[in-house]
């Protein structure tokens, strides 16, 4: 696992401390039925296909897509072979969802195969595999016009049978290409240990040959692989092929780029070296002390303090220390010295008080925090009850002793080596990397059809919406919302499969195995005066949560959420939920 070198920065003016709780509201959700002609294809995991990663990719799969170029537009594939569209614009008329395009009867395809699987690539493009291991990327013209028939630009079998995770298109010298991530569980006949399963990812660039032609043929240009052994969280493309990003709880490595095997680099041996700077914090500011070399004057440093970045070095070499802060602080209240001409000590002063920072420099791991003795006997006393040489030190002897088994779900985190990963397409290396250990995955949701999906993170007991930023190698994840105290309570959701937002963020939606859909609104104003009766304050906003029973006795196969209807998928039938009137 490659060491992590960037870390998550967190918009704080994002953040509701007051947040208090969810209301529940009885207001009526509007929900409307469309019963389907044929079944959906549902894949029925067989009993070679017994492990956790099985159950992760192909039973767990969202049978639903949202077309995010066309609004509350919907297509998923039936037991017949055909996709299907439907648009709602008038919730009282919906119509039958209607025939795009077929890809055969499920008769026709062999008995390894997995769920058809589709991708919306652009506004006029699509790629779908049958789940038999065949590729077809097809021109789909403008799909909101009823008329436009979908036409197989390139069709070709990749081998074992895959599901689409994610799909990319771009032009580049006037030349299209298409970059497909595809996702495998594959059986390795060396691997002693575990499941003997491993999962791989095929990073696969469909491109357009150039010309002045009318046709232009496609062929597959580039095929490389990662091999992992969990399910990626979320995997994506970069918009312009350059590389891709990676959450998952084990990590992935390039195995194979066109059939040649990757070569590994050696593991690196990390020396020891000591730290080049140490800092110590109160609750009013932050005070660091910087190794300089021997001799050097005043004019020689280099010193930049901004309200969010700091920069100190020599004059004439990189920077000893630079980076953006983990908070703001105010630079004319800020000052530095150099102590014996051997250090640089450097007073920081904090823009809000309290809060003690965990690390000074974003990222930066070359330094040594020290805690001051009034500090370490402050913690000593806070830790003091958890501390005892009996096997349970409370004295009330009918607790028992802690058990880590009966913890809540809500509780726990995932483990240390659950990263985010940024693959550079060239050197094929991991460039940027975060660690999640402290952060649950939560959903995937495409907010801007033009930029890479966003990932949704549990940070304490909120959500926190992450957009990817693939051009910004120093702020590469931006923080874009919040769902307050969702984190917590999803997890409190023990029948929860799925979960979403609206890509406006209006709101969050968790939907059970059977029936029931949670909506989670965002805090709105009140029309009438409400007050607090433990603090006795006005409250001003309310966040309302809403409960859906739906008519149906069939497992939950797809769920998706547009800014005004939230899009249910059965076996049997469709329900729209129109959750916004916008």
């Amino acid at each position: 696992m490659a060491a992590a070198n960037y870390t998550l920065k967190v918009n704080r003016d994002l953040l509701d401390p007051n947040f208090e709780s969810y209301r529940l509201s009885l207001d009526p959700i509007p929900t409307y039925t469309v019963d389907l002609d044929a079944a959906v294809e549902e894949l029925q995991l067989k009993d070679a296909q017994y492990t956790l990663e099985h159950m992760r990719a192909f039973g767990m799969y969202n049978y639903l897509h949202l077309d995010p170029w066309y609004q509350d537009s919907v297509l998923f594939v039936d037991r017949l072979g055909r996709v299907l569209s439907l648009t709602a614009t008038l919730d009282t008329a919906l119509g039958k969802p209607r025939e795009v395009f077929s890809i055969g009867s499920e008769s026709d395809r062999s008995e390894n195969r997995l769920c058809a699987s589709l991708s919306l690539t652009s506004a006029t493009w699509a790629v779908l595999s049958d789940g038999t291991g065949r590729l077809d990327l097809i021109r789909t013209g403008k799909r909101g016009d009823a008329h436009m028939k979908w036409e197989v630009l390139f069709s070709e079998n990749l081998g074992e049978p895959f599901t689409v995770l994610h799909s990319a298109a771009h032009v580049q010298a006037g030349v299209h290409a298409v970059e497909l991530l595809l996702l495998r569980v594959q059986k390795e006949a060396q691997e002693s240990e575990g499941s003997g399963y491993s999962v791989t990812l095929e990073w696969v660039t469909v491109g357009g040959a150039a010309g002045t032609g009318t046709e232009k043929k496609f062929e597959v240009r580039k095929r490389r692989v990662l091999r992992g052994k969990s399910v990626p969280d979320y995997a994506a493309v970069e918009p312009c092929g350059r590389g891709l990003m990676v959450a998952s709880e084990k990590p992935f490595v390039f195995t194979q780029v066109d059939g040649r095997p990757v070569e590994q680099p050696p593991p690196a041996e990390v020396e020891p070296t000591d730290p080049l700077y140490f800092w110590q914090q109160t609750a009013e500011d932050v005070t660091v002390c910087v190794r300089l070399p021997e001799g050097v004057a005043k004019e020689d440093v280099s010193f930049r303090l901004t309200a969010d970045t700091v920069s100190v070095g020599v004059r004439g070499v990189p920077p000893l220390l630079e980076g953006q802060l983990y908070a703001s602080v105010d630079p004319d209240a800020s000052a530095w010295v150099i102590r014996n001409h051997k250090s640089l000590e450097v007073t920081l002063q904090k823009r809000r008080e309290g809060p003690m920072w965990p690390e000074l420099v974003l990222g930066n791991r070359r330094g040594e925090f020290v805690m001051s003795d009034q500090q370490g006997a402050l913690l000593h006393d806070r830790l003091t009850h958890l501390t005892s040489e009996e096997q349970n030190g409370n004295p009330d002897r009918d607790k028992p002793a802690c058990n880590s088994q009966e913890l809540e779900d809500c509780d726990g985190f995932p483990e240390d080596s659950f990263s985010l990963t940024y693959f550079d397409g060239e050197s094929l290396r991991p460039t940027q990397v975060v660690n999640l250990g402290g952060h649950q995955y939560l959903f995937t949701v495409q907010v801007d059809p033009s930029s890479m999906p966003c990932l949704c993170l549990r940070h304490d007991v909120d959500a926190l919406v992450w957009q990817p930023r693939p051009d910004r190698a120093a702020d590469m994840w931006e923080h874009i919302a919040t769902f307050n105290a969702l984190g917590y309570v999803q997890a409190s959701k023990r029948d929860k499969k799925f979960s979403t937002c609206a890509p406006d963020f209006s709101y969050a939606a968790l939907g059970e195995c059977l029936r029931r859909a949670f909506i989670y609104r965002q805090p709105a104003p009140v029309d009438t005066v409400l007050f607090n009766r433990k603090q006795g304050r006005q409250v001003g906003q309310v966040a309302k949560q809403q409960v859906a029973s739906l008519d149906a006795d069939t497992p939950v196969l797809g769920f998706r959420a547009s800014n005004e209807r939230l899009f249910i998928l059965t076996s049997s039938r469709l329900f729209v939920l129109k959750v916004n009137n916008n």
